[in-house]
């Protein structure tokens, strides 16, 4: 998981939220077009673009090499997905090498290798990466499918019938899925160097004026701490830290309860989620890649 990029109209005028409250530092602003990156290697991890619509622009993921590049293009187009072009260097600011591939909520998802990287400095109570992404859809059972046989994502466990957690690395989850009326962004979440990070980062949201819509907390799956937020643009993002990882040999998928506090919440401090949280994180609909947009 490299990043995402959100659209929203006038997006970009949200900025110093980004870099004042949140944590994050321009990288390039032109046009319509905002870049921010956290502490860790990645060029960027959220961009802003200025749209008339709101939603997902890309979900932004890595690969090693070229060759697994090539190989993850032959893969994806044998299986029938609407592939956007062959591998080829982006033209865009951030660059790389790589393709893009739409999911069948009509989502864009980009793969990039060769790009120019970045050292890592993990400033304390500074986002340092995308920890994870979470994603409303209408066909969970579906699109989970779609990511297993497409993509070669992992199912780590679900929350009920309502969730499932979804790994392309050791992390516990990449990509998540939530059962819902239609597609949309659920949240994105940006990872902590550590727990003393992350409740720092939560103390200067507070001191600013911006107080959690829900928790501190832990989940039950992914074994992570969360503090939510709901941006300028009313986008729901996440402090996190200390995911689990994952130990490929030995680790099956759980059903985790929903009606179990303790398995929403481990350290019992957030609760549930309020119907206003619920409302929040589903999102405004979502049409998807505008240019490729389905009837």
């Amino acid at each position: 998981m490299r990043g995402i990029v959100m659209r929203a109209p006038d997006i970009t005028s949200t900025t110093d939220f980004y870099t004042e409250f949140w944590g994050l530092k321009v990288v390039k602003s032109e046009g319509n077009m905002t870049y921010l990156r956290g502490t860790g290697p990645e060029p960027f991890i959220y961009g802003l673009k200025d749209a008339a619509t709101y939603g997902i622009e890309y979900v932004h993921f890595g690969m090693e090499n070229r060759a697994e590049m090539d190989a993850l293009y032959t893969h994806v187009k044998a299986k029938g997905a609407p592939v956007l072009g062959k591998p080829a260097t982006f033209d865009d600011f951030i660059g790389g090498y790589g393709f893009e591939v739409l999911d069948p909520d009509n989502r864009r998802l980009r793969f990039t290798t060769d790009l120019k990287m970045n050292a890592q400095d993990d400033e304390f109570a500074y986002p340092r990466k995308v920890s994870h992404v979470v994603l409303n859809t209408p066909d969970l059972e579906a699109l989970e499918q779609w990511y297993q046989d497409v993509l070669g994502f992992r199912t780590s466990d679900y929350s009920a019938d309502m969730m499932v957690f979804m790994r392309c690395n050791r992390d516990h989850h990449s990509i998540a899925l939530v059962r819902a009326q239609y597609p949309s962004i659920n949240h994105v979440a940006f990872e902590m160097p550590d727990l003393d990070s992350f409740m720092r980062g939560i103390g200067r949201m507070k001191q600013k004026g911006q107080v959690p819509s829900w928790g501190p907390g832990r989940h039950g799956p992914g074994n992570n701490p969360f503090a939510y937020f709901v941006s300028p643009s009313g986008y729901v993002i996440e402090f996190t830290s200390e995911l689990q990882q994952i130990d490929e040999a030995t680790h099956e998928a759980k059903v985790w309860s929903r009606t179990d506090p303790d398995s929403m919440d481990r350290w019992m401090t957030a609760g549930p989620p309020t119907p206003a949280q619920r409302a929040v994180m589903a999102g405004r609909p979502d049409v998807g890649f505008p240019e490729l947009r389905k009837d």
